[in-house]
Order: C-alpha cells, then structure tokens, then sequence
C-alpha cells in the first residue's frame, strides 16, 4: 500500500529564504536609518535644504549634531559614520533579494497563484462586512496555505510592487553618484530634499504595514506561522 503523499510546504524555500533576508535587512535599514536621521531630523521640500530654511516638518527628537536647532538643549553621540555604511550595505541586499523574489514569483507564478486576488476575492459580496473580517484577526488554518484574503493578498502586492521599490527609487535618488548617471531618477521627485522626504515616508509605511503584518501573526498563531516561514511545514500550535 502506497504511504500518503508529503502535503506540499506552506511557502516555498525561495520565498522563505528571501523574507528572512529582507526581515534582516530591513531591521538594519531601520536601525541605521533612525541613526542618520538623528544627524538633521528636519524635512524639506525640493532640491535644497538646510538650518536656514523652513522646513516642511520637524520630528520632535534631539539631534546629534549642534548645528541642528531643536527643542532639546543638548545633543546626542554622534553616529553617523557606521550608520551610513550598514544603511548603505542593507540597502543593496534588499535590492538584489527583491530582484530575485521579484523573479523567482514571475517565473514560478508565485504572485498569479499565492497574492492575486481569485475572483470570489474581487467579488463585491466577498469584499463585504467588518474591516476585521477582511484582515482577519482569527486564527485561521495553519495547514491551508493560501488562506490569505483579499486585503491581505493586495497589501502584499502594495508592499512587494510599490512601497519597496518607491523606497530603493527614492533611496537612490538621494546618491550624488547614481543622480550623476540619472538625473531624471531625482529631478522627477522635485529635488533632493524631496526625494528624502518621500523616503521617509515610505519606510514609515512599510514600518506601519510590519506592525500590522506582525500583529496578525500573533493573532493566528505565532510559533506556528513563525515555524511555517522557517522550515515549510504547515503543523498547529500545540
């Protein structure tokens, strides 16, 4: 008699492999970023911008350079220089890990099959009833893997088609050495200042739609969907 066959793993090796890259990358661009804006937590609008300039907004933190004017009357240590090379070194791992997730879900139908919406998702009775229906904060099915539903498959898609490449294009629109060979990459932006601005932006979304995403997990099931991104398998908590 023919043992059962192996039920397939909840997400591929790539797709695991790739998400924990970018988890690491992405708490390094955030510690070294959160480093870098403390050097000017001071935001502009277009190509120039500095203390003698109004800014558009201020984040109400101390700053670690005294040229920088605050509500504070002291300044923090200043660590600029390691945080700019980890900045800088997290960056480019998040853009060669997203080109290759980006082309392994192209060529595997990742995103067709896993993060689109089937049409009972794009239906108008399927997307009725309470925000929290749509999110679900339930403990849903560990085995079923495509269990994802319709807001939560089109956040997934925000965050993989928008938000990460708006925060690598804005990231490199703030280079001299890549604006150098593109000008068009920051001059569409408005400016430098702009560009840096967006970027902020962004990462607070990304840093939002973590929150949410992470809030989610604990909700359904922690150590068993933690258990799933590492080693596939799709069991129940015990």
């Amino acid at each position: 008699m023919d043992e059962p066959s192996a039920s397939p793993p909840r997400h591929a090796r790539v797709v695991r492999i790739t998400h924990w890259l970018t988890t690491i990358a992405f708490f390094a661009l955030l510690v070294s970023g959160v480093e870098v804006l403390l050097s000017h937590p001071r935001f502009y609008w277009g190509e120039v911008g500095n203390v003698n300039t109004t800014p558009l907004f201020v984040i109400p933190v101390p700053a670690s350079r005294s040229t920088v004017p605050t509500a504070y009357g002291f300044r923090l240590p200043d660590q600029n220089g390691w945080s700019r090379y980890l900045h800088f070194q997290a960056a480019w791992l998040v853009l060669f890990v997203g080109l290759a997730y980006v082309v392994y879900g192209m060529r595997s139908g990742h995103f067709r099959r896993d993060l689109v919406p089937v049409a009972a998702d794009r239906s108008w009775r399927a997307m009725r009833g309470t925000i929290a229906e749509h999110l679900r904060f339930a403990a849903a099915a560990v085995g079923d893997p495509w269990s994802y539903n319709a807001l939560q498959r089109l956040s997934y898609l925000i965050v993989v088609f928008v938000l990460f490449p708006l925060v690598v294009w804005t990231g490199l629109a703030m280079a001299p050495a890549f604006t150098a060979i593109v000008p068009a990459a920051v001059t569409v932006l408005g400016g430098h200042q702009s560009a840096r601005t967006l970027h902020f932006v962004v990462t607070i979304a990304l840093v939002a739609f973590t929150l949410v995403h992470v809030a989610m997990i604990v909700v359904a099931g922690f150590r068993a969907r933690v258990r799933a991104m590492i080693t596939g398998a799709a069991e129940p908590e015990r």
